[in-house]
């Protein structure tokens, strides 16, 4: 067992022992839609975060006496001491010393020393001065070479430090490793930080600086179990209340998540999705010749069977009978008869490939997708609309596959060929939230919103780009323009459920429950059958009411309505985990922030 599971124990904070693959296991939700539809990039950022809090948890916390630990008490991990065990005078002589706790983690701990001759150095190292002097002052002297940039000198310093210094004393002994840590770090010797750092921890466990330090240097390493266990570490001791330390668990989940998703589907067996999904990714595109209904002359003007039946489609052509089963919503036939089109060299060749491609992509079978995508972007004569969306959605399927560059190649040359379509835009400033570019995709909104002023899902992800900005960059008036803009856009778009959806998720990131709940609501007014408003009105409970009940009964009924719904079956399984874990605190699984998941309804729909 690793040395440092054992300081993690003896300290009384939860145990990690390596939990991360089970609580992941749930993560399984992956890219359904590769193709960039708001299909499940953000989910399985959310539910990584979700289980790596859950992580947290796992193991249980003894009560106090005089009874048991509620299951569902949040104040008791937060309330956590963080520097327990530090004694009494040292911190008396730390304050004397003029030592900072607070300030950037990058620097090393203690002040430094005036700049001192060698005579001077030498007297500080009189015989009458006791050991842990003589160290305290090697590392003021190795500070003061820290702030010069002459990391060299401070490695020896701190080294120098660590020798004179009594080995009882370990929480000056923690310090001296921990600042030879962050010398190491400028100098990007990683293994070495690692090292150092868990030194550090072995005699502190509850050393911030020293976690978070060797969290940093693990990432670097590509050791992202590690790092996330001790990142997460580093958001309970700091109540989840610093920036810097959830962001660095963000972009650890994200790809932890991406490449949990790439392994479940490389043997992932074909499931066409829900009907709700299906429509729900075909709404998100507004120029896009395949997902239009038939047009006139396309289908017999005489007779229905019966009434509430379709119509019957002219002559033998495969891909107007696809579109027509596209209508009577029976999509697994959709696939053979473009097929049939493409080999019979029909007239909508072009189309039954798109339409083909994208229903490969939809179940998730990208390899079968990309030669049908490659032949209709090389079609010169074909309708520029037709290779738009097919630069499109090839873009959201790199993106997937983890390829940003070949991603941005697509959507790039989407906008040179038809620089007038709003789902160029759309789609890329969607990819670049993702990215984290996101002035350029507030750009890219703007843009869609000024081809198509009645677009209200842009105007909502506009708002909702604005508001992940301005949070990750802890910006309060920024962040109440951007509510102010959610409220714009359900006043203009009262029918639009995506702006009340994205709106309830901020204000439960702002922790206004309540009106987030009223949101949700109207979301299921307005569109009864998505399920993914239930798992999220059911988290809310959660998070606002610590109601397990009442949460595990809205995302039954999430599952109820689809049965194919990967997020109500993840969120289900993280929340079952914490349910029969005896005693455990599940504080930080409740509280999903806003811009790790990017919004489930965002892209998962």
């Amino acid at each position: 067992m690793h040395r440092k599971y054992l300081q993690w124990e003896s300290s009384g904070i939860p145990a990690f022992r390596g939990s991360l693959p089970r609580p992941l296991r749930w993560c399984a939700c992956a890219l359904r839609a590769v193709s960039g539809a708001r299909a499940c990039w953000c989910h399985c950022l959310s539910c990584c975060w979700v289980s790596a809090r859950a992580m947290a948890a796992s193991k249980p916390v003894e009560p106090q006496a005089g009874g048991a630990l509620p299951r569902w008490q949040v104040a008791l991990l937060f309330g956590a001491p963080v520097a327990l065990g530090l004694g009494a005078a040292y911190l008396w002589y730390r304050r004397r010393a003029g030592e900072k706790r607070a300030g950037e983690r990058k620097t090393p701990e203690g002040s430094a020393s005036p700049v001192q001759g060698p005579r001077a150095a030498a007297q500080s190292e009189h015989e009458d001065t006791s050991p842990l002097d003589r160290a305290q002052a090697a590392k003021n002297k190795g500070n003061k070479y820290f702030k010069a940039g002459k990391y060299e000198q401070a490695i020896q310093c701190y080294t120098e430090a660590i020798n004179m210094c009594p080995r009882e004393q370990k929480s000056d002994l923690s310090t001296f490793y921990q600042n030879r840590a962050a010398a190491y770090e400028q100098q990007a010797k990683w293994t070495e930080v690692v090292q150092d750092c868990s030194q550090a921890v072995e005699m502190n466990p509850r050393y911030v600086k020293a976690l978070f330090r060797r969290a940093k240097a693990l990432e670097r390493l590509d050791n992202k179990k590690e790092c996330l266990e001790d990142v997460t570490a580093v958001c309970i001791l700091e109540a989840f209340q610093n920036q810097q330390s959830m962001l660095l668990a963000d972009k650890v989940l994200k790809q932890l998540g991406k490449e949990k998703a790439k392994d479940k589907y490389k043997n992932r067996e074909p499931l066409m999705p829900s009907p709700q999904f299906i429509k729900s990714y075909f709404s998100s595109f507004t120029d896009d010749i395949i997902s239009q209904p038939l047009q006139k002359g396309e289908k017999k003007d005489e007779d229905k069977d019966k009434e509430g039946e379709a119509a019957e489609v002219t002559g033998s052509s495969g891909y107007l009978k696809a579109k027509q089963y596209m209508e009577e919503e029976n999509y697994d036939k959709i696939i053979s008869e473009c097929t049939k089109e493409v080999e019979s060299r029909g007239r909508y060749t072009a189309e039954a490939l798109l339409l083909r491609a994208t229903f490969y992509l939809l179940i998730g079978n990208a390899t079968a997708a990309q030669p049908d995508l490659d032949k209709v972007i090389n079609m010169q004569d074909a309708n520029v609309k037709l290779r738009a969306n097919a630069l499109i959605k090839r873009g959201s399927m790199y993106m997937q596959q983890q390829q940003p560059h070949l991603s941005t190649q697509d959507f790039n040359m989407a906008a040179e060929i038809d620089s007038r379509n709003a789902d160029v835009y759309h789609h890329r400033g969607q990819l670049k939230i993702l990215l984290d570019q996101v002035e350029e995709a507030v750009a890219d909104f703007d843009e869609c919103i000024l081809l198509r002023p009645d677009s209200a899902l842009a105007q909502a992800q506009k708002c909702f780009a604005l508001y992940r900005q301005a949070y990750t960059g802890n910006n309060p008036s920024q962040v109440q323009t951007a509510m102010d803009g959610f409220e714009d856009v359900i006043r203009r778009f009262p029918r639009c459920a995506e702006g009340y959806a994205l709106y309830a998720q901020a204000l439960t990131d702002q922790q206004q429950f309540g009106k987030a709940d009223e949101m949700y609501d109207k979301c299921i007014e307005l569109e009864p059958d998505n399920a993914t408003t239930y798992v999220h009105k059911g988290l809310l409970q959660l998070q606002w009411k610590q109601d397990l009940d009442m949460g595990l009964d809205l995302i039954s009924k999430a599952i109820e309505i689809d049965n194919k719904c990967d997020f109500a079956y993840e969120t289900m399984g993280t929340i079952e985990v914490q349910r029969y874990a005896p005693q455990c605190v599940t504080g930080p699984l409740l509280r999903v922030p806003l811009f790790n998941s990017l919004s489930s309804f965002f892209m998962y729909k």
